[in-house]
């Protein structure tokens, strides 16, 4: 049963102000309104929470996590058909994003009983070292303090509420208040739900963990610039992060903010490869294209091939492939009308051709295809800015030289991916030092589409692709956000942690 309440330090809270969802399918329902008072109330419990939970054993902490992530499954069959309902996304993907969820949760459990995180690291005292004697110095990571964490539209369950950033926040040792999106608000309650559950049955402190729902600007406002919070993590639109971006910065005391604002995630068509595999090359890119009506903040909206009748038939191919997808269901109004804006945008932009051209309405999305050439592309900056949704852009370019003056002119990517045979390597190599620069994931014969979990993973990338190019928001090396060196030096070992003792 739902509340329709925020989940503030362990208690269910109403709002005077209420907001409706709006469901893709089934009946409407009302949800709490936050506003500043329920933030504040939300952050002083965090804070609170912070000073045992950041000092709880790495076991209880791993095991609180594995907790969450039993509860979870426990209601998985609740998730699904709310998610559903809410989204429009099928159940099948609702159930694998259910597994990715848990499967994050089980992941940082496992990193932190291992002290590898904590980089620890010792220089032990050289009293006779001359002209001067070194002291003992040790160093390792510690929690920073409460963390926000906002909810992410087209992951109701592996980017918000119990998502990643929760997740590596929590087994750093930080507590967390997490503002629902209001796309999914009973989806958000029910894992909510699960949390609470965990926090009872480990003995945690009801204050690591709060949910606040609500559908106003004031909101993440409210959040971002409380005086307690230390860092924030984010996943949505380029508009959206760079707002509380700079608010953060703003703060008497700034803060880091930990955007992940979405990318064009170019794919480089190599000669060998387009002129070996262009056909299935263009069926495999549409697929992808248009999973989830493209709304993957990895699409691969933009294709970059060299002009000649290789080209001329990928175009032809991914034209057929793409018509053949049916309309789908995006996850709010709002991205459904944002994603015709972004269309109507690049078709009426000079030097653009139609490929394909269907009609959406309302909530649906159909995909569209569009060429343009690389002088274009080099001429027109708002070629490369990303449109939420089932687009395709391919650029038709001179020669490689042209191609290789795409990629440099590009802006921060999460990822850029390379279409290539054995006889494109020399040219490969020459896109490397670019691509490794302009993306934080560089893949080859695939699509981005599909982000695995694990220690290796980069999601993250120059901006605008996020806020911080020297953090991931999937895989272990994400705790790294919420945590801060500290060094000690001379200290007694019973002032030491424990991890620092002899």
């Amino acid at each position: 049963m739902l509340t329709g309440k925020h989940l503030i330090a362990g208690e269910w809270v109403g709002s005077g102000a209420e907001f409706t969802s709006q469901p893709a399918s089934g009946d409407a329902a009302r949800f709490a309104n936050g506003g500043a008072a329920e933030v504040d109330r939300a952050v002083q419990a965090a804070e609170r929470a912070f000073w045992s939970y950041s000092a709880l054993p790495r076991e209880r902490r791993a095991a609180f996590l594995d907790r969450i992530a039993d509860e979870i499954e426990a209601r998985g069959a609740d998730l699904t058909a709310t998610g559903h309902a809410e989204t429009g996304l099928p159940t099948a993907r609702l159930e694998g994003e259910r597994g990715r969820t848990t499967g994050q949760l089980r992941l940082f459990a496992k990193h932190i009983r291992s002290t590898d995180f904590l980089d620890l690291r010792h220089d032990p005292a050289l009293p006779d070292r001359q002209p001067l004697p070194r002291p003992d110095i040790r160093m390792m990571q510690r929690p920073v303090g409460p963390v926000a964490v906002f909810g992410a539209s087209n992951f109701p369950l592996a980017f918000s509420t119990a998502g990643g950033d929760t997740a590596s926040a929590l087994a750093a040792g930080c507590p967390v208040v997490v503002k629902g999106h209001p796309a999914h608000p009973g989806t958000a309650e029910i894992v909510a739900q699960a949390i609470a559950a965990a926090i009872a049955a480990e003995g945690v402190d009801a204050g690591v963990f709060s949910l606040i729902q609500g559908n106003t600007t004031e909101l993440g406002a409210a959040l971002v610039q409380h005086p307690l919070v230390t860092a924030v993590g984010f996943t949505g639109s380029l508009g959206g992060g760079r707002a509380l971006f700079d608010l953060c910065a703003r703060r008497p005391v700034p803060i880091p903010f930990y955007g992940e604002l979405g990318s064009v995630n170019p794919v480089f068509l190599l000669p060998a490869a387009l002129a070996a595999r262009g056909e299935a090359i263009a069926k495999g890119w549409a697929a992808s294209l248009t999973m989830g009506a493209g709304q993957f903040c990895t699409n691969p909206g933009v294709v970059l091939a060299i002009e000649g009748p290789e080209a001329d038939a990928f175009v032809a191919a991914a034209k057929e492939a793409v018509g053949a997808i049916p309309a789908q269901v995006m996850l709010t109004d709002g991205i459904a009308e944002a994603y015709r804006r972004g269309r109507d945008r690049v078709a009426a932009t000079a030097g653009v051709r139609e490929v394909l051209t269907s009609v959406c309405d309302r909530r649906n999305a159909t995909p569209y295809l569009f060429e343009t050439t690389g002088d274009e592309w080099l001429s027109n900056h708002a070629l490369g800015e990303e449109v939420f949704g089932p687009l395709g852009l391919i650029v038709r370019v001179t020669d490689f030289a042209q191609m290789e003056a795409v990629a440099r002119s590009l802006e921060g990517q999460l990822t850029c991916t390379l279409q290539m045979e054995a006889a494109d390597t020399d040219l490969a190599r020459r896109l490397m030092p670019v691509l490794e620069r302009k993306a934080g994931r560089v893949l080859a014969n695939g699509f981005p589409t599909g982000v695995e979990v694990c220690e290796a993973m980069v999601h993250g990338g120059p901006y605008p692709a996020s806020t911080n190019f020297g953090a991931t928001s999937v895989g272990t090396m994400a705790i790294r956000r919420w945590l801060r060196p500290v060094s000690y030096q001379n200290l007694p070992e019973a002032l030491l942690p424990d991890e620092l003792r002899q």
